[in-house]
């Protein structure tokens, strides 16, 4: 059975490499913005790991991290978070706020599937 992977970016084109990219192993959901996502995951829908943008409208990465972690049911889904910043001081705030990993754009779709892997399989210990 494949895994459930939540894209929570507002660039459609970000959306559409990770479809193509995880497809095939897999379930790939995707969502504009973070409150978007938040309300997608709160009507019941569970997923093995998240990849949000830092930069959305609506609700940005940092928001939407927060809520996240807050939530009883989803706190613990391993989340990285992307951005086109490589500033140390949105990483430290994204790491700070509970997201497990951070990446810069362009990022290469093998060292995200491997990070998610990674991740993955500490969970599953």
């Amino acid at each position: 059975m494949k895994k459930k992977l939540l894209v929570v970016d507002d660039e459609p084109v970000i959306q559409l490499i990770l479809k193509r990219y995880f497809d095939d192993d897999y379930t790939v959901v995707a969502q504009s913005n973070g409150l978007d996502a938040l309300r997608w995951l709160q009507n019941g829908n569970q997923v093995d790991a998240i990849v949000a943008d830092y930069d959305m409208p609506v609700m940005n990465g940092p928001a939407f991290i927060e809520q996240l972690r807050n939530s009883l049911v989803h706190r613990h889904v391993p989340l990285i978070m992307l951005s086109g910043k490589d500033e140390t001081s949105n990483k430290i705030q994204c790491l700070r706020q509970g997201a497990d990993d951070y990446m810069v754009k362009p990022f290469n779709p093998e060292e995200l599937e491997l990070r998610l892997q990674i991740m993955l399989r500490k969970v599953s210990l």
